[in-house]
């Protein structure tokens, strides 16, 4: 299992407040001109046709009679049309229709104030372009744009004649509020959600059919199961909520929730891949004090996982400085030590099984540890491919080329490793039949240690043929002694033989005592009675 490696990006990505589909405007750097992506209405369906709607405020400040601000829409991939070459500066761009402009002829006088756009724009562009000069003394009118295919449209604006002003654009999809690049974790979630579920039933099945076997081990497995699917089902509520109602003050809490129950996931993970690489259950009994010290690892690894996603809720990138390491340090530290003694627990408890030739338990162990190294070669690998792709993210074109994919990146596909690991787990300590008398049993070893069982036997045969007879010894002789080889005698024993290749697990001292008020062979009724009788 690999959530050691990438439990503070789960936490992050669990957390990240999702892009509301209202956004605002103004004359600030980055934030004159917003995108997003946007699916049409035959892509993912819904009870409306997809629009951006853009509404600016009434400009209350004195001074300018008559303040207006350069407004344009486009798609992404016809950007090219926005603007024309200057004459003035080689490779530079004229964007912004003035009287400078209209003598130089890259617009006309009706084009003032608006964005410049090519003279074939219309005409060659594959979605509309509008290119408005909004005045803002009067109250401005919405303006709204038909989506009518799916692409990644961005909003620009530009203060003409005003340095200040102020709007609201809502990109509003067809299936409801939620961003379109947030809308595939609806039914991924609700996917993971049915799969825990499905998994959980069939354990139940396992649980309830062998009852007086469990381990307590199995019991830790139950619980984070259904505490799975509950937070699955949060997690799936609260993007279903916000695609229906949009981003609320419930929709914050909702939230606020499903960022507990991550960090409470996180620490719920590493605390049973400890215990189980600490052998509970199967080659411990009991872990004493150890368990303490475990649950209160767990335990504040959830609670600064708790105050890292109320940090990561209230802090900004902006406003972040060296104060964050007092988020991020505590979590990092319990997260190292979770690590190192995971590791070295499941080193010493797969050494101490092998060295008493417990063959069958280490090899479930043997198998742990091999998904918990494939598990990291898969993150590596992913993280190394992606590595590429992210190396251009400065490429004005990298978020519209992979706005679609970069949910699936960022968080999806982590949860399908951890849902694998988890599976896998489950379907190694998986109540079966005799469950405790596997793990109160050792395997008896069966080496062979050039020991031939043949010799041992004619060495006996020899010694009780020395044996002079004793008086009174009138058993016929057989036909080897008088020097005939006669047929071999099965022998007869007393205990159970093994099948081949299986092995035999002989039951701990503690297993073999008998109580006082117990009947054993050695207090038993039917003994009392013929000791009486003999006496």
């Amino acid at each position: 299992m690999n959530m050691w490696l990438h439990a503070l990006l789960l936490s992050a990505l669990a957390i990240t407040v999702v892009t509301a589909s209202e956004i605002r405007l103004d004359e600030k750097d980055g934030n004159s001109q917003r995108c997003s992506g946007m699916y049409s209405r035959k892509t993912w369906g819904g009870s409306v046709d997809p629009f951006i709607l853009t509404k600016f405020e009434k400009s209350t400040a004195g001074g300018d009679p008559d303040p207006t601000v350069s407004f344009v829409i486009f798609e992404w991939h016809d950007e090219k049309y926005v603007g024309r070459p200057s004459t003035r500066e080689s490779g530079k761009k004229e964007y912004i229709c003035d009287e400078d402009m209209v003598q130089a002829k890259y617009c006309n006088d009706t084009d003032i104030g608006k964005f410049i756009l090519e003279e074939n724009a219309l005409s060659q562009s594959q979605s509309l372009i509008i290119s408005e000069a909004v005045h803002l003394k009067d109250d401005p009118q919405p303006i709204k744009y038909e989506v009518k295919r799916t692409g990644y449209y961005c909003v620009g604006t530009h203060g003409y004649s005003t340095d200040t002003y102020s709007a609201v654009v809502v990109f509003r999809n067809a299936y409801g509020e939620l961003p379109a690049a947030q809308i595939p974790k609806l039914p991924f979630y609700g996917g993971l959600t049915i799969t825990y579920a499905v998994i959980g039933a069939f354990w139940a099945f396992l649980y309830v059919q062998h009852r007086q076997d469990i381990l307590p081990v199995q019991n830790y497995i139950t619980a984070i199961i259904v505490f799975l699917i509950v937070e699955m089902l949060m997690t799936w509520g609260f993007y279903d909520y916000q695609n229906r109602h949009g981003s609320n003050a419930l929709a914050k809490v909702l939230m606020v929730i499903v960022s507990i129950l991550n960090a409470g996931r996180n620490s719920f993970s590493f605390f049973l891949l400890l215990i189980v690489c600490m052998g509970y259950g199967v080659v411990k009994p009991s872990l004493g004090k150890t368990m303490l010290m475990v649950r209160g690892l767990a335990a504040a690894h959830f609670i600064f996982g708790v105050i890292y996603a109320v940090g990561s809720l209230t802090i900004t990138p902006d406003s972040a400085g060296p104060l964050v390491l007092l988020v991020v340090l505590p979590l990092a530290g319990t997260l190292t030590a979770f690590y190192v003694w995971t590791l070295n627990s499941l080193n010493a408890t797969m050494k101490d099984l092998l060295d008493r030739k417990q063959n069958v338990k280490a090899m479930m162990y043997k198998k742990l540890w091999w998904c918990i190294l494939a598990s990291i070669l898969v993150i590596f690998g992913f993280f190394f491919i992606n590595s590429f792709s992210f190396a251009g993210r400065n490429d004005p074109d990298f978020v519209p080329n992979n706005w679609k994919t970069r949910w699936f990146i960022l968080d999806g596909w982590l949860n399908l490793v951890y849902l694998v690991d988890i599976t896998f787990v489950a379907y190694l300590w998986r109540p079966t039949a005799n469950n405790r008398r596997f793990a109160m049993s050792d395997e008896i070893a069966q080496d062979d240690e050039g020991f031939e069982i043949a010799s041992f036997g004619g060495s006996l045969d020899d010694e009780e043929a020395n044996t002079p007879p004793k008086d009174g010894d009138r058993t016929p002789k057989g036909p080897e002694e008088n020097g005939k080889p006669g047929p071999i005698q099965p022998a007869t024993r007393d205990h159970r033989e093994s099948l081949d290749g299986e092995p035999i697990f002989a039951v701990g001292e503690d297993a073999d005592k008998w109580s006082d008020d117990d009947e054993s062979p050695r207090n038993s009724t039917e003994r009392t009675r013929l000791t009486a009788r003999g006496a």
